[in-house]
């Protein structure tokens, strides 16, 4: 039996198909008023609640062999409520129940200078560790940023032709789409052999800077799109205006800062952490659609 936590988030819906595609019996622990679709809840078990409640986690892991964990931001919380808190009850459940392995969405980062002052990326690989703690194996795939961060600006590509972030305009970075974390993590999911805890790097074909997207995305979209720079003070009040904590606003803060600086950049591509999915690909195919409905 296999555990999937946040099975309607963009990575968790695709581990859930990707694992229902070869018939591996599923448990998922649904909250919120998105539910999987009935033709899902037909094929799987369903326990109802956050998996940030003792209760419901005590329950969801009991005879579980793995369990996919993903903690979902959540940004009214302190960056410590919404990873190392929300988290604590699903390692204590992981130890009591003997749960063999264990894989975690998690960033890129671990043994940098930016380890400790890096926002949601320090949070993150000290819920690694508290995972780690509980004594399963344990993956934790370590991910730049999404692709599907720029397609959250879908509108104001649309409209304005431009999209926006503090980072600066040259820096060349990895990126991700999630349709390959979710590959990769029901891979591990589906495969009994492993043991041992590390984190694993998924890293995007290429590293581009944000003129590079720029200039694919008009490219795919056929007109001119622009990407312009914005203060980390206007980055930061973004996220205020729409109700954040202090510490979850500076903490994207201080992660978009570290990325700036390199830290995505410290990881060593090679042919073992590198994903198919390319960012023109991902254009073509998620953003374009995005981009005309809006």
């Amino acid at each position: 039996m296999i555990v999937v936590t946040a099975p309607t988030s963009h990575i968790g819906s695709k581990v859930v198909n990707n694992l229902l595609d070869v018939s591996i019996s599923l448990r998922l622990v649904v909250r919120g008023v998105t539910k999987p679709s009935a033709a899902i809840r037909d094929r799987t078990e369903v326990v109802e609640g956050s998996h940030g409640d003792a209760s419901v986690v005590g329950h969801a892991f009991e005879g579980a062999d793995a369990v996919f964990w993903l903690a979902p931001p959540d940004p009214a919380k302190t960056l410590e409520e919404a990873f190392i808190e929300f988290t604590r009850p699903a390692a204590e459940a992981i130890r009591h129940h003997g749960v063999l392995r264990v894989v975690s969405i998690t960033a890129l980062g671990r043994g940098t200078h930016w380890q400790d002052r890096a926002g949601p990326v320090t949070a993150s690989i000290r819920m690694d560790d508290m995972l780690m703690a509980s004594g399963a194996a344990f993956r934790g795939l370590a991910m730049p940023s999404f692709m599907e961060n720029t397609a959250r600006q879908a509108v104001s590509i649309g409209k304005e032709g431009l999209f926006f972030g503090p980072i600066g305009p040259d820096r060349k970075l990895p990126l991700t789409a999630t349709r390959d974390m979710a590959a990769v993590a029901a891979r591990l999911l589906g495969n009994a052999l492993w043991h041992g805890q590390e984190e694993v790097p998924v890293l995007g074909p290429k590293d581009l800077s944000f003129d590079d997207q720029a200039a694919i995305v008009s490219d795919v979209i056929g007109r001119e799109v622009r990407y312009q720079q914005i203060s980390f003070d206007r980055f930061k009040q973004q996220f205020l205006d729409r109700g954040a904590s202090e510490s979850f606003a500076q903490g994207y803060v201080d992660m978009y800062r570290a990325k700036d600086e390199g830290i995505d950049n410290a990881t060593l591509r090679t042919s073992e952490n590198t994903v198919p999915t390319s960012f023109r690909m991902f254009c073509e195919q998620v953003l374009k659609p995005a981009v005309a409905s809006s």
